[in-house]
């Protein structure tokens, strides 16, 4: 139980003799009127029992690789700047795939999130490019916000070894992302849809790509990218290795997955289905009436809540509840689709630097957000799937930092889950 807090019981309890008006509905009135249908709830699969977990410390169980950057096969200037970067040895995402990769081989690896997926590809790609020149690598993304981190990470590994590279996303102005076209890059990073779209202007030709990566390619299959992402693999005519990597693996999603890569290696050093260890995690079971909105108003006058990530459905409930707090007293801002990428860059830049004290978000910041620091991650309702839950949580307690979950979940599905 959180110091100072109410226990979960008492917060219900309160609420209930409260009989506020539930949350507003995004499509009462007249937004349902042009609210899309595709924009409805769907039902969630969940059960809400399997979101009750205590953390479990990690320190005992601390990785160490048995060789440092330092005595891998590298080049001088890429072990320099990982050096530089504070990075000593690969982490065991990274050791376990590097001999595989700069062998060439296709590779699936499946690793919980911060756990060095990035560097396990980046690494191999820079090396392969150091020591040939027609090499080039296409690395396709889910969302903006982890096509950005890519860069960074890119680019804080190539200085001094004279590799270009661009980056392309939606919400960005297109003529410049022709302008960058027009020289040559030795990695391409981009979301699909950019991508596709840049192909079908006659600006991005991929013929000459020798090493695809997907990065988080199950979210890009969940979110409905599978036709973009094999349009685009289509066109690349010399592709001699295939790399995906992930925090999950759905079985589902094997059919796919072969159409993709052709007999890959696969590489799991988590087994893509549990949350992670070190996250507190708990259920908050709503009452029918209660307004959810007291219930983590209540919560947030805990101090111990100190950066919170808090996850919405829609973007229209993610505008209403970040002024809603803003209102009460409790610094917020909101990021999802909608929003311009600037606007995204700078309210993940005052998340980052404590300027505001919860990010409001839809499943855009599920993946590809890189805080440290994230104390509380809050479901405002059940995630549809386990996976999606998954990646939303493990935003917290990462870098072996302990991290608190709490997911909102609402009477009629805690009636559902019992009739079944």
């Amino acid at each position: 139980m959180l110091k100072g807090l109410r226990s979960t019981d008492e917060l219900i309890n309160m609420n209930t003799k409260r009989k506020r008006k539930p949350f507003p509905n995004r499509h009462a009135g007249k937004l349902s009127q042009s609210a899309p249908r595709r924009n409805a709830r769907k039902a969630s699969t969940l059960d809400p029992n399997r979101l009750v977990q205590r953390a479990v410390e990690s320190q005992v169980d601390e990785f160490k690789a048995a060789i440092p950057f330092s005595e891998m096969a590298l080049h001088p200037t890429l072990k320099s700047n990982l050096k530089k970067k504070g990075f000593d040895y690969p982490t065991q995402i990274q050791e376990a795939t590097f001999s595989l990769l700069n062998e060439g081989k296709n590779l699936v690896g499946i690793a919980n999130t911060g756990t060095g997926k990035t560097g396990a590809f980046l690494i191999p790609i820079i090396e392969k490019l150091n020591y040939n020149s027609d090499s080039k690598a296409l690395i396709m993304v889910p969302t903006r916000e982890l096509a950005l981190q890519v860069q960074k990470e890119l680019d804080s590994l190539i200085p001094g070894l004279g590799i270009y590279s661009a980056c392309f996303i939606g919400g960005t102005n297109i003529d410049r992302d022709i302008k960058k076209l027009r020289r040559s890059n030795d990695v391409i990073i981009g979301t699909p849809g950019r991508l596709k779209d840049l192909m079908q202007r006659g600006n991005l030709r991929l013929g000459n790509i020798s090493t695809l990566v997907l990065d988080e390619f199950d979210r890009m299959l969940d979110m409905g990218f599978i036709n973009d992402v094999e349009a685009i693999i289509r066109s690349i005519k010399k592709r001699d290795q295939t790399m995906l990597f992930s925090a999950t693996i759905d079985s589902s999603q094997k059919k796919i997955i072969d159409r993709l890569v052709d007999n890959p290696h696969e590489i799991k050093v988590s087994n893509g289905k549990t949350t992670s260890e070190n996250v507190d995690q708990e259920v908050i079971r709503v009452p029918a009436g209660t307004e959810k909105l007291d219930l983590l108003l209540d919560l947030l006058k805990d101090s111990d809540l100190e950066k919170v990530l808090l996850f919405m459905e829609t973007k229209h409930q993610a505008n209403k509840t970040s002024k809603k707090l803003t209102q009460k007293g409790i610094n917020s801002d909101c990021i999802h689709g909608n929003k311009s990428q600037n606007y995204r860059v700078k309210a993940l830049k005052k998340f980052k630097d404590g300027d505001i004290r919860v990010l409001v978000a839809t499943d855009v910041a599920a993946r590809g957000i890189d805080i440290s620091d994230v104390s509380h991650v809050i479901n405002f309702q059940l995630p549809y799937t386990y996976e999606e839950y998954i990646h939303r949580i493990g935003r917290t307690g990462r870098a072996g930092k302990a991290g608190k979950a709490f997911t909102f979940v609402d009477a009629s599905h805690q009636k559902s889950t019992i009739n079944n």
